[in-house]
């Protein structure tokens, strides 16, 4: 099971191809997830200190590049924990005083079209 690490929680234990949103809200992370984790408000994101995934999905590359956040920021609905991950929420429902939003699906939503993460 690939171990998520995350400063100020104790070690999260995700499952094998859960969403990293749903990992984090089940070890006690209060990520935002305004759009129900489809890809279209960016509240999800977080920045990696080690493990971030070579893959993203084709909506994730585009909502980030609109947003001019490619390179910068990854999007917790559209990554699968597949392998430890050490990561940092940006954004949260205790910082932000804004309410998490609908829940995510257990799929990634929309169905993902995978790719490499572009080298910036």
């Amino acid at each position: 099971m690939p171990t998520l690490t995350v400063p100020g929680y104790a070690p999260i234990e995700a499952h094998e191809h859960e969403r990293l949103v749903l990992a984090l809200e089940r070890g006690g992370v209060d990520v935002l997830h305004r759009c129900g984790g489809v890809a279209r408000c960016t509240t999800c994101r977080v920045s990696f200190t080690s493990g971030e995934p070579g893959t993203m999905t084709q909506a994730e590359h585009d909502k980030l590049a609109e947003k001019d956040l490619l390179g910068q920021v990854r999007l917790s609905c559209q990554i699968l924990c597949d392998h430890d991950m050490s990561l940092q929420p940006l954004q949260t429902v205790s910082s932000s005083g804004l309410e998490a939003g609908k829940a995510p699906a257990e799929q990634i939503e929309p169905e993902a079209v995978w790719m490499q993460k572009p080298t910036l």
